[in-house]
């Protein structure tokens, strides 16, 4: 026997009529058959229920927590202003954002190369509301099998019923869900209130009922058909796979050959292998795949079929792990790395960058400090003699309470400021201030001096801007 995973020829024609038999080809579109998942508990199951429940916590709860008045998280598309677990970040802050981005690419691909689909599995929204809708439609419907008969019977009062308030539990869900989402980007509670005021813009209502309906469609009628056709993860993820990549995997070499028998026989005087046929993994697969065929795209690494297989092992009093994660070179009988260059290598690479980005967001000033000098004049003499230059000072603030600052200005002797010294500026507010500042001639050596414009917050003594400018005055 074949000690590597057994892939299935899969014959283009089967299935197609005659004419197509002959030629060798098939329709490019296929109408989508319906997979009627049956329900299974178990070790793997709960782990998923587990992170539903913290990922649909967080999603739902998250839109709803303020923080000194200001939400905790909070997308401000028209002021351009992103609010973050109390952080505010501005359009000048798109490092952050793409470096954010790329430690979650990065992550992914550690992820993949060590443990394959699993955020597919576990924490993929598709996934996370998919497995939601199915257990609405079971809890409504029933079991595989008697939701199997109601799809096959005629209408009825009771069918319809089922159905309607299958639909109707849906749309709830699906509602929910987009309202929550526009919540991230209009805050929630005037969101709620204009909804039902009929005060909300056009597109409060359009993105609203436009995320409704996506929800409703993705997580209720297509499904694995986001998995396997729209999302391109589960096409370019081969390239992240090696031999040592922890993959759900049946072991051919303890199940084939595989047969019915009766409890309480020893599968090698029938000659059999521990896989008793019973297709239980296929009737649990929520993409409708056999992972007996071998590795396969389809695959999202949700483990189902490995609950329900160990179900039946117990069953049968055979030990469990005939479906398991594991690694082709384990399948093959070759030990398994888990530290491998590529593993190395994607670590190393993530820790850098987190590193770098907590550094990044741990001495981000929260305040900008700009002085642009007036380049209509050069300099003037004032009415004391002493030479005087134009500022325009430009002051950002991005905490999330107003700040008082006091201005002063340093860099040459007897140097002064003649304008307001102090500036208020609101949270998430930028300002400019006109400055006027004079030096006495005497201590003017050249025609360009350096300057520096020092503000510091009277609210929080902590926070000190400081901006370098030049001064000019007559060549010497």
């Amino acid at each position: 026997m074949s000690n590597e995973i057994p892939v299935k020829q899969v014959d283009p024609s089967s299935g197609a009529s005659d004419n197509k038999k002959n030629t060798g080809t098939t329709d490019l579109y296929a109408s989508r058959k319906k997979i009627y998942v049956r329900e299974v508990r178990g070790f793997f199951q709960r782990i998923r229920n587990v992170s539903l429940t913290a990922l649909m916590g967080m999603y739902f709860l998250f839109v709803w927590i303020s923080v000194d008045g200001q939400p905790l998280i909070y997308f401000n598309l028209p002021d351009r202003e992103f609010h973050l677990f109390g952080i505010t970040f501005f359009p000048q802050d798109l490092i952050l954002l793409s470096g954010s981005l790329i430690i979650c690419a990065f992550g992914l691909f550690f992820i993949t190369t060590l443990f394959g689909r699993v955020w597919c599995g576990y924490t993929c929204p598709q996934t996370v509301w998919t497995f939601i809708f199915m257990w609405v439609e079971e809890r409504i419907e029933g079991s595989r099998t008697k939701r199997m008969r109601l799809d096959k019977a005629p209408s009825s009062r009771s069918k319809i019923a089922k159905k309607s308030a299958k639909h109707a539990a849906w749309l709830l869900i699906a509602l929910a869900t987009g309202l929550t989402f526009v919540g991230y980007f209009y805050p929630i509670y005037d969101l709620i209130a204009d909804l039902f005021t009929l005060n909300a813009n056009g597109w409060a209502y359009f993105w609203v009922g436009f995320f409704t309906v996506a929800t409703y469609l993705n997580a209720g009628w297509m499904r694995e058909q986001v998995c396997l056709y729209m999302c391109p993860y589960a096409r370019f993820q081969s390239v992240m796979f090696d031999p040592n990549t922890m993959v759900v995997s049946y072991d051919p070499n303890r199940g084939e050959p595989r047969g019915s028998r009766k409890k309480g026989v020893d599968p090698a005087e029938l000659g059999l292998g521990d896989c008793i046929d019973c297709g239980q993994c296929v009737q649990v697969c929520p993409t409708g795949i056999d992972i007996r065929d071998g590795l396969q795209y389809e695959c999202i690494g949700c483990a189902l079929c490995i609950d329900a297989c160990d179900e039946v092992m117990d069953k049968m009093n055979y030990p469990r792990g005939l479906i398991r994660y594991t690694t082709e070179n384990e399948l093959e009988g070759k030990p398994s790395k888990l530290i491998r260059p590529r593993t190395v290598g994607y670590g190393l690479a993530l820790a850098l960058m987190v590193l770098a980005m907590g550094y990044t967001i741990a001495t981000r000033v929260p305040a900008t400090l700009d002085a642009e000098r007036d380049r209509g004049a050069l300099f003037k003499f004032n009415g004391q003699g002493r030479i005087e230059n134009t500022y325009t000072l430009r002051i950002g603030n991005m905490t999330e309470v107003p700040q008082t600052f006091t201005i002063s200005v340093s860099g040459l002797e007897s140097i002064q400021i003649l304008t307001d010294k102090v500036i208020t500026v609101d949270s998430s507010e930028y300002r400019t201030l006109p400055t006027v500042v004079d030096v006495d001639p005497e201590v003017i050596s050249s025609a360009s001096n350096t300057i520096e414009f020092t503000m510091t917050s009277e609210t929080d003594p902590s926070l000190v801007l400081e901006t370098e400018s030049r001064f000019v005055g007559p060549n010497r």
